[in-house]
């Protein structure tokens, strides 16, 4: 086994009559790329030394992979290239009559701006907070107020002295059409990101079997009302959790979630809101109503000619504005996380903002790409979150030298998990040599077999940055496609394999 997999090795630096053979990888990197459990794999790596231009390592660096949310490192620097690492999304909100003894003889419209952290995220000291498992992937929120921001600006609107609104609450979400579905947790795509267009649903066991567990829902808001029934069962067994939801109207949602769950740590099978901008109507009204103003929702019945209500909005009719914190905060967010409702918003989001009538997002960032002078050969992309994406090592690598020329290079770097301590990296290769120093993307894509009723990982990757025991800045990429294995996790077995590979290269690189 060995043998024939060294062979392929080899075979993958043949070149044709004048090319040049690119570097194999070191050793101890293909022991581990010739493991038992990779039999069925194929591998594609490249290490290139940004200051010298050179490729310190590479196999199969031509080929495309699946790349899985590595391709949010693509997402995320075409944003902060057109937009400015220093962009700051403005959600604001217009009144569309003047003010009588406190009341609004009109509507309070919100317009949507693509802002992603319309949520609990933002914190003292201009950052956004983040928990290593994001709660759009069943992690648990963040211990704030996920309706903190419109908060604040329902505050803002009481604050210039309104009490009321003759009219609705209406959000403008015109800003790009919403409805369609990312491609990784099928969360809905909108302008209007309210708690990333979720509502948690927190699950707790008791502490021993035959108790009741509890579900609690964040935020709480008139949109959805679950019933549960929950029964506590030995730790070891498997759940065993049936949600119908049970509604007729679309405005007031219920779940009924009956069945079981053993002891442990609580669980999050959080729901994905249908229409953020209902969402986004229906909870601004309520915190409005909190705040002291007195308010409706737009009646569902109602249509509204966004275009006409546009040509209203003028400065002297605002009466409150979020401003975001820079876009380089949000690239935290997205990349540490791996946030799939952000990045796969971002080409919705450029297009609105810098396409005309003309473009969109993946012609901006096409244009970005090709005028860096990359070879887009070795690049395609459907989507911005890595659903429907193919990378080569070496276009990914080429990309990353191209961010570290841009001011913003340090910020970005930054803003990738860390091998062996944040984001989607806090919990590979932890003992590691090379934990703490390797800044990287991860990314995963699988689906389920059914044959062998396992998991086939199509494709797992890694790609960053690190700067060498010996000094040098290093730009790197690896992706495993078709991983296997008859027992255990293949995601995991994949993810610490590349996470493995990354600290050997740190190690060895001279």
């Amino acid at each position: 086994m060995f043998r024939r997999l060294s062979c392929l090795v080899l075979a993958s630096l043949t070149t044709a009559a004048g090319a040049v053979a690119q570097p194999a990888p070191h050793a101890r990197m293909q022991e581990v790329m010739n493991r038992p459990e990779f039999v069925h794999a194929h591998w594609g790596m490249e290490f290139y030394d940004i200051a010298s231009g050179k490729v310190l390592m590479s196999h199969n660096g031509e080929r495309l992979f699946v790349p899985g949310s590595t391709t949010k490192v693509v997402t995320m620097a075409t944003a902060m290239q057109t937009l400015g690492a220093d962009h700051r999304f403005r959600t604001r909100v217009y009144r569309t009559g003047p003010v009588k003894d406190g009341m609004v003889q009109g509507d309070l419209v919100l317009v949507a701006s693509g802002d992603p952290n319309i949520s609990g995220r933002v914190r003292d000291g201009d950052r956004y907070a983040f928990i290593d498992q994001d709660h759009s992937y069943g992690g648990q929120p963040l211990p704030s107020d996920p309706l903190q921001t419109l908060r604040q600006m329902a505050q803002q609107v009481a604050a210039k002295g309104i009490r009321g609104v003759t009219g609705q609450v209406i959000v403008d979400a015109s800003l790009f059409r919403e409805g369609a579905r990312e491609l990784g947790t099928r969360i809905v795509l909108s302008p209007m990101v309210v708690n990333d267009n979720v509502i948690d649903l927190v699950v707790t066991p008791g502490k021993r079997a035959g108790e009741p567990a509890t579900v609690t829902m964040t935020p709480k808001t008139s949109l959805l009302t679950v019933q549960a029934s929950l029964t506590t069962t030995d730790s070891g067994t498997a759940p065993a959790v049936r949600t119908i939801e049970d509604s007729t109207n679309k405005d007031r949602r219920y779940l009924v979630i009956t069945g079981s769950v053993p002891v442990g740590p609580p669980s999050n099978p959080r729901w994905a809101v249908p229409s953020p901008a209902r969402f986004g109507e229906i909870t601004f009204t309520e915190v409005l109503n909190d705040a002291g103003v007195s308010a409706i929702p737009r009646l569902a019945s109602r249509q509204v000619d966004m275009s006409a209500l546009a040509a209203r909005y003028a400065d002297s009719l605002m009466v409150a504005e979020h401003v975001s914190l820079p876009l380089a905060k949000e690239a935290v967010v997205l990349l540490k996380t791996s946030q799939n409702l952000h990045a796969s918003n971002f080409p919705l989001v450029l297009g609105a903002l810098k396409g005309g009538n003309s473009k969109n997002g993946f012609d901006i960032a096409r244009e970005w790409l090709v005028g860096e002078g990359l070879d887009l050969n070795g690049a395609v992309q459907g989507d911005g979150a890595g659903g429907d994406a193919y990378f080569a090592p070496r276009f990914m690598t080429r990309l990353l030298a191209k961010v570290w020329g841009k001011p913003w290079a340090q910020d970005f770097k930054m803003a990738m998990p860390t091998l062996g301590k944040d984001g989607t990296l806090a919990a590979i290769q932890v003992n590691s040599p090379g934990a703490g120093k390797v800044f990287a993307k991860t990314g995963t894509f699988g689906s389920f077999d059914p044959l062998n009723r396992r998991q086939l990982i199509h494709g797992k990757g890694l790609a960053g940055f690190f700067t060498s025991k010996s000094g040098r800045e290093i730009a790197f990429a690896i992706y495993v496609n078709n991983v296997s294995v008859a027992q255990g996790d293949p995601a995991i077995v994949a993810g610490q394999a590349l996470g493995e590979i990354a600290s050997l290269a740190w190690e060895v690189t001279r």
